[in-house]
């Protein structure tokens, strides 16, 4: 790789992150607006997973901003605390909206926000994972799998805003928040073992 291909791929990174960083900075305030009119337990949790990302998205950019294997190692470990935090506000966030059997009222700009964020968080993660992968970078690449996990979540609070919405199945969304568990664990442990 020339110095040219691996400086342009250098900025294409931080680009990448600092639109992750970006769109979660928005979400945050979209997300705080959305889970206030609604009552919405997930919307609320979403926005603490945007605080997250947020987190994720500043090592990265630190990380990018300097060289060394004891850096890499450093930002490596950053990712995987961010990965169980992740896990730990879905379990906490899923176990309280279901015992409190908590209903929140009709989302359509929580559903239209979680879909469009979706769509933008596999597209962000498809863009890091393939400039990490022609850098060699596994900070990089290690993040991308933060940024999957974001659309995952994505998916499973529009999937549940949309269960209770057509079919009032208050109970779908804290059950995939759930899932998504298994998935931030087994990506901390990889990386922590790795």
């Amino acid at each position: 790789m020339s110095t040219v291909s691996h400086a342009s791929l250098l900025r294409r990174g931080r680009l990448l992150e600092v639109a992750t960083l970006l769109w979660n900075v928005v979400g945050i305030v979209v997300l705080a607006i959305t889970a206030i009119a609604a009552g919405s337990v997930a919307l609320a949790g979403f926005g603490l997973d945007s605080l997250i990302e947020i987190g994720a998205s500043t090592v990265v950019l630190w990380e990018l901003s300097g060289v060394g294997a004891d850096r890499q190692r450093r930002a490596l470990r950053l990712i995987a605390v961010a990965f169980v935090l992740l896990a730990a506000y879905l379990v906490v966030q899923s176990a309280v909206a279901l015992l409190t059997q908590h209903h929140a009222q009709r989302s359509i700009g929580g559903i239209v926000w979680t879909a469009i964020t979706a769509l933008a968080m596999f597209a962000l993660a498809a863009g890091k994972r393939h400039v990490g992968t022609r850098l060699g970078n596994p900070v990089l690449i290690t993040e991308s799998r933060v940024t999957v996990v974001d659309g995952l979540l994505a998916c499973a609070v529009l999937l549940g805003l949309v269960l209770d919405a057509l079919l009032g199945w208050w109970w779908a969304d804290p059950l995939a928040g759930l899932v998504i568990v298994f998935y931030a664990l087994r990506e901390a442990r990889e990386i922590l073992r790795g």
